[in-house]
């Protein structure tokens, strides 16, 4: 069945069947608009309960038959709550909009007489014209370019990370037409093809024209995110567009991510309100009973009110104590806790030790609501291209002839025990065509070429003619080589430097610069590399010698072994030493990449997550039952007692309990294991009924490595630790093929700088090297955690204490729901008094400094076992907050009850008392958070001290005669700070109050220091100057062992069918120049300039392999 094209297409399009036939180009990711804000905004912050809550508390503070306090006391605080979390809603909508803005409005040239339109506007069956270094703007039909055979190179690091050049192909139906505009404007076909879907790597579809079918596979595919590399025009037809497309499909489903700390609040908040009924049903049945038995008694001084009976005065007390006692639910909480994370967000923004200066890109916290979560990471899943390693093939040594050349790192314990070469770089100035960036460390090699050795000669003859490589040559003397795969491209510009300059090719010939010397070879065939052969191989012919052959793969062959290459893929600096420290603070890595088995366990084995004296298994079986049995093998192997069914625990859990969570618990193991399993093997193994046989066994393991797995496998993988083992997750990446994991876990990273920014825009948090990860989790992270988990503590202890008192009272004022404190110190207290110095405390507070915390990554562990914030942390809480409330109520209350002033006259009247009491209440939690504090800066000390004279300077306002004369009825507590305060016993009081609280917890934590020391404070023992920036020494280097392995070695090369029939093929090459190739500086890749900072001096990193 033919569908029609969309209504604004013209003669020069495609009829196209797909299932969203006009589907636009343009993207939202933004939530509200000018009209919707408002009211969208105010609805999720109501569906907040807390915020709910406090709505419902202000309607009943303005019923006068109900509340005892003024209504601006909740209305006040609940404003500034709203106003709070609305700017910043609104800030980060706007910069939503502003990005969708700024890729919605590229402009592409799309063939309705040949004028620019911007990516929005593009429509599926669209024909658009791309130039070099453009973006592909939608998911394209290649239709023809200017390159042979309808050839076009395309970068795809935005999809997969990789900086390698692709290589699509054009139909040769569609590739005639060329940049004809008459012919494209007439063509007319027909293409089915599948419905939109995630697979990057797959496609299937059927181009009808004239009636003859042509398939259409993936590799004449252009995907959205791609860039065109070194192809002067070409064109194409839109098959998918905006959300349909492939890197869009890949974005997966944006969900609303939560911290652990965050769901716990919300079970605490309902046990909260479930204590608050509680206690104001205890007040009102108090109420009740007083009334029947004394408040006859209290008629004559405070007459009932008309037709209000004891049960209905019953139920207006219940909602009485409700607003009376309705801080126990601060309605500061929320709006502090998103100002602590929004600064401890900054602080990564601004930390320089995260910003890499040779990409101008600093750390980003994307996300300001989960950095707490970062201080509670157990497992870790990373992508390898372009995460661990740089993407970069090095040419480091060779055998030749059975002698050994190239650089040999060893320790410099002078240069703080990193890897040097013993040899010096290698001058090529000699030779005039070598490429300037070749670094090569033995100069042995180079004089045995000069001396015109036939082996080496022949070596590097061979690595001159055995690829797929295209020359490029702007102008005389400077070559540039295009390559299917690094690797490739290292050894062919090895050859270069070292004497043998593959100069040019066409299909029936090479041409070769042999020191100096041009050679021509004829091509007779070429043997493409493939995963089941492992090498490719070239079949030529010398003029004047005879036929050869020519196999590259790992090795090289010239009718005899000649010799080996050893290419390294570089690893980023830092990411062996990373995994060590992560790995000390017991959080496990998962490597989830798409390469295959052999280069991901190469790549294992340099970041020291495999190691010699690990016993590996692989999984590579072709069967669910073949899976099975490997992974029982396995597990039986490492655990032999282990019971073959899984021990699963069901627990209930979330709001209301309404949540079922199923954990798999850890298993005891002896040594040290690794598993490696492929992607086939791994889709039956994460079926359902073997799902927990694979968890069970890589649990077990030390390191886990998935190879040949596709973005949604890696995405199930994430779901199925998170599911069975109720840790959190952090997954990390830097391509589109990353973004369905970064999105399931509960923490995202995203790798930008060189690479793509599709992951970085879909993560939570972004830098431009892996070796940051250390300092994100073990320094902000850590301290995060530390910080919130004290916020709270500190939050919930100072409320309870205030609150009680109201509860305490309450049996000796007749239950009227009479409050203690004056009405604005009532306001003032979380809004004003306290509210600074705890928001310090979240926002500068640490135990260690950042040195300390990189010397001791066994600091990490607490927050991985919710330590120091838990259920059981907040009863203990509330046990506290209670005695504190019992002394400062009763104490004054005894201490003033039969006592006299100076003069004679008595102390003891309800403003002096409530005075005192709201005086020892400042007191205690001002000492409180003295004790709380561990590092002590300006800010600190001035919002501790600033506090309390803060809330001097006011009660002395408030309670001065001028404002009691202009407001009488709000100022009624005139001269008690005057009078009250002069007198000794009252200062006595307050000190015999506020001994009594702070006392036992001073005691408790000294007992538990000595008796049952926790980690921090071990550490804090060694440390006796835990801020000296000086401190601690660095730990004295140890060279890692020497890995000596009968393994054999193989390198990442390329993944797929080669381009040899391409090479060989009598079209290739026309004789038109290529284009220049374009420098980064040039490409719109760079349209947006970063943010400038100031230059750092960076220490420079050699990776560790």
């Amino acid at each position: 069945m033919s569908l029609p094209s969309c209504p604004s297409a013209f003669q020069n399009k495609i009829l196209p069947v797909i299932l969203f036939l006009c589907q636009k180009n343009d993207i939202k990711t933004s939530k509200y608009n000018l009209f919707s804000f408002l009211p969208l905004n105010l609805f999720e912050q109501f569906s907040r309960l807390a915020n709910a809550y406090f709505l419902f508390l202000l309607i009943l503070q303005l019923i006068p038959q109900i509340s005892a306090v003024p209504w601006f006391t909740t209305a006040v605080p609940l404003l500034i709550v709203l106003s709070v979390s609305g700017v910043k809603d609104a800030n980060d909508d706007i910069n939503r909009h502003k990005q969708d803005k700024q890729v919605n409005n590229r402009k592409v040239k799309v063939l309705i007489h040949g004028e620019e339109e911007r990516w929005m506007n593009i429509q599926v069956g669209d024909i658009i014209k791309l130039e070099s270094n453009q973006f592909v703007p939608a998911d394209l039909l290649l239709l023809s370019s200017s390159e042979p055979l309808n050839l076009i190179y395309v970068e795809t690091a935005e999809l997969d990370g990789e900086t390698n050049l692709k290589v699509k192909q054009a139909l040769t139906v569609t590739g005639e037409m060329g940049d004809n505009m008459d012919d494209l404007s007439a063509f007319r076909g027909e293409l089915r093809c599948e419905p939109p879907n995630n697979r990057l790597d797959k496609f299937k579809g059927t181009l009808t024209v004239d009636g003859q079918q042509h398939g259409v596979d993936n590799d004449k595919i252009l995907l959205r995110g791609c860039t065109v590399r070194n192809t002067e025009w070409c064109f194409g037809l839109v098959i998918f567009a905006g959300s349909d497309t492939k890197l869009m499909q890949n974005s997966g489903r944006t969900t609303f991510k939560r911290t652990r700390i965050d769901q716990l609040m919300n079970i605490l908040v309902l046990c909260i309100f479930g204590f608050l009924a509680t206690i104001c049903a205890i007040m009102t049945v108090g109420h009740a009973v007083w009334e029947v038995n004394e408040g006859s008694a209290f008629t004559a001084f405070l007459p009932r009110q008309s037709g209000v009976d004891i049960p209905l005065s019953s139920f207006y007390t219940f909602w009485s104590y409700v607003i009376v006692l309705n801080t126990v639910v601060p309605i500061s909480l929320y709006v502090s806790v998103e100002m602590i994370r929004l600064g401890n967000s900054f602080f990564i923004d601004w930390d320089r030790k995260m910003y890499y200066p040779k990409k101008d890109t600093p750390a980003q916290a994307r996300t300001t609501t989960l950095n707490e979560e970062l201080g509670q990471i157990k497992y870790i899943f990373s992508d390898k291209t372009g995460t661990l390693t740089q993407n970069i093939m090095t040419f480091n040594k060779c055998s030749i002839n059975g002698r050994n050349y190239g650089r040999n790192l060893t320790p410099d314990r002078d240069n703080g025990g990193k890897a040097t070469s013993t040899q010096d770089r290698v001058d090529f100035s000699w030779n005039q065509l070598a490429d300037p960036k070749f670094v090569f460390h033995d100069y042995s090699l180079l004089k045995t070429m000069k001396e015109g050795n036939l082996e080496a000669q022949a070596f590097f003859r061979l690595l001159a003619l055995c690829h797929t490589v295209m020359p490029e040559e702007k102008k005389e003397g400077e070559l540039n080589y295009q390559a299917q795969s690094p690797d490739e491209d290292a050894l062919v510009t090895a050859a270069r430097n070292f004497g043998f300059v593959f100069r040019s090719r066409t299909p029936e010939s090479i041409t070769v610069m042999e020191m100096g010397r041009k050679v021509t070879y004829e091509l007779l065939a070429v043997l493409d590399f493939n995963n089941v052969r492992k090498r490719m191989s070239v079949i030529g012919r010398c003029v004047c010698v005879h036929v050869c052959a020519c196999v590259w793969g790992g090795e090289v062959f010239y009718s005899m072994l000649l010799g080996a290459t050893a290419v390294e893929d570089k690893l980023q600096d830092g990411v062996p030493h990373t995994i060590e420290q992560l790995a000390k603070a017991d959080i496990k890595i998962w490597v989830l990449t798409g390469d295959k088995q052999e280069t991901a366990e190469n790549i294992g084995y340099s970041c020291n997550m495999l190691r010699e004296e690990m016993e590996i298994f692989v999984v590579t079986a072709n069967t669910a039952n073949e899976v099975k049995e490997e992974l029982q093998k396995a597990r039986r192997k490492m655990c032999p007692g282990s019971a073959e069914k899984p021990k699963v625990i069901k627990a209930r859990a979330g709001l209301f309990w309404l949540q079922k969570t199923q954990t798999v618990p850890d298993e005891t193991v002896n040594g040290e294991y690794g598993l490696i399993i492929n992607g086939h093997s791994l889709a039956y193994a994460l079926q359902e009924d073997l799902e927990l046989e694979l968890l069970r066994t890589a649990c077990m393991c030390k390191t886990v490595i998935c190879c040949r797995v596709t973005p949604l496998q890696k995405a199930m993988v994430v779901e199925l630790v998170k599911k069975y083992k109720q840790a959190i997750t952090l997954a990390i990446g830097d391509g589109a093929n990353d973004v369905s994991m970064i999105k399931a876990a509960h923490i995202g990273v995203g790798i930008s700088g060189q690479e793509g920014m599709q992951a970085v825009l879909s993560s939570d948090f972004s830098f431009a090297q892996f070796r940051y990860l250390q300092r994100l989790l073990l320094v902000h992270g850590r301290w995060s955690y530390i910080r919130m988990c004290k916020f709270l503590q500190y939050f919930f202890y100072k409320n309870f204490s205030y609150t009680l008192v109201h509860f305490w009272y309450g049996f000796f004022c007749g239950f009227s729901a009479q409050t203690v404190y004056d009405d604005w110190f009532i306001t003032m207290y979380n809004m004003v008094y306290t509210a600074t110095s705890v928001l310090a405390l979240g926002l500068f507070d640490q135990d260690v400094n950042d040195r300390w915390s990189f010397r001791y990554p066994q600091l990490y562990s607490p927050g991985q076992l919710n330590t120091f914030f838990s259920k059981k942390t907040f009863v203990r809480c509330v046990m506290v907050s209670t005695y504190t409330s019992l002394v400062l109520f009763f104490i004054p209350w005894a201490a003033m009850q039969d006592s006299v002033r100076g003069d004679g006259k008595d102390v003891a009247d309800y403003q002096s008392f409530a005075l005192s009491t709201q005086t020892s209440l400042m007191i205690v939690v001002s000492a409180q958070m003295f004790l709380d504090t561990f590092y002590w800066t300006a800010i600190n000390q001035f919002f501790l001290w600033g506090s309390i004279a803060a809330y001097l300077a006011i009660t002395f306002t408030f309670f001065s005669n001028g404002l009691f004369f202009v407001f009488t009825s709000s100022f009624p507590f005139i001269g008690t700070a005057r009078n009250s305060l002069k007198q000794p016993n009252v200062w006595l009081t307050m000190f015999l109050t506020c001994l009594l609280c702070v006392l036992p917890t001073v005691a408790f934590r000294f007992l538990h220091m000595q008796l049952r020391p926790t980690i921090t404070d071990k550490v804090g023992n060694q440390n006796q100057e835990p801020f000296n920036e000086g401190q601690p020494a660095p730990a004295p280097y140890r060279p890692p062992p020497r890995r000596v392995s009968t393994r054999r070695s193989s390198y990442a090369f390329s993944h797929s069918q080669g381009y040899g029939d391409l090479v060989t093929s009598r079209k290739f090459l026309r004789l038109k120049r290529r284009p220049s190739l374009f420098g980064r500086n040039q490409s719109p890749l760079v349209e947006n300039q970063p943010q400038h900072y100031r230059t750092i001096t960076e220490e420079a990193e050699e990776s560790q392999t």
